[in-house]
């Protein structure tokens, strides 16, 4: 039997799998996946690790491409993924209606969490745009990964949010993670990250095929109901 591995960004988590899985009853072909944050792909594919199918964000993608890692015209775009303000599930829903309020959200907050990811990058620049990073000093915790942020929530529910992707929080409350959506973040400051599949080279040809999988309408109905849209 055939085995072919994705390495994966961890935001589009709950869309790849079921994809994956279609694709495994339909072929009989066995995907394994990995999931990590983007940062961790583009520095493991430089260092000359390889998989079959690779999904990232495109910059990532544009690179392996000019470093001839990844098969052209196996390349699809999958989706894009907003970001959200995470708080703990028994935390009252505060309104945030536009970028001021947000900023007021946090300045009160007990800890802002973000993570080291392409979304965690982001949010780095929007606290530095606010004048926060400074103000907040210790109470702005770095974690590494999306799930890192909203466990941190859950285990600290004096206040604590997080700025996370709504596609990674959904699925630790799918998993029993005490923590909820309170918003997205306003259209103002709002980040949208967009993610691509591609085959890499020298894999089998399968793997072109569900690359083309993960890019294709049927997969984004099914990567809609996930939050990537």
């Amino acid at each position: 039997m055939t085995t072919l591995k994705i390495l994966s960004a961890g935001a589009v988590k709950r869309g790849v799998a079921r994809v994956a899985e279609a694709f495994e009853k339909d072929t009989g072909t066995k995907v394994e996946i990995e999931f990590t944050p983007v940062p961790e792909v583009r520095r493991r594919v430089a260092a000359g690790e390889t998989a079959d199918v690779v999904v990232a964000t495109p910059v990532a993608l544009d690179e392996f491409a000019a470093q001839n890692k990844i098969v052209a015209g196996s390349r699809g775009f999958i989706g894009r993924s907003r970001m959200g303000v995470v708080i703990h599930a028994d935390a009252p829903v505060p309104a945030i209606a536009d970028a001021a309020a947000l900023k007021a959200l946090l300045l009160g907050a007990s800890h802002v969490v973000r993570n080291e990811a392409s979304s965690g990058i982001y949010s780095e620049k929007l606290l530095n745009k606010m004048g926060l990073t400074e103000t907040l000093g210790a109470r702005l915790v770095v974690v590494k990964t999306g799930s890192g942020i909203m466990q941190y929530v859950a285990d600290h529910p004096a206040q604590a949010v997080g700025l996370a992707q709504i596609s990674e929080l959904m699925v630790m409350m799918d998993k029993g993670c005490k923590v909820k959506l309170a918003a997205p973040l306003p259209d103002e400051v709002q980040n949208m990250t967009s993610y691509d599949a591609a085959a890499m080279s020298g894999a089998p040809a399968a793997a072109a095929v569900l690359a083309k999988r993960l890019a294709s309408a049927e997969a984004k109905k099914i990567f809609a109901e996930t939050g990537i849209s």
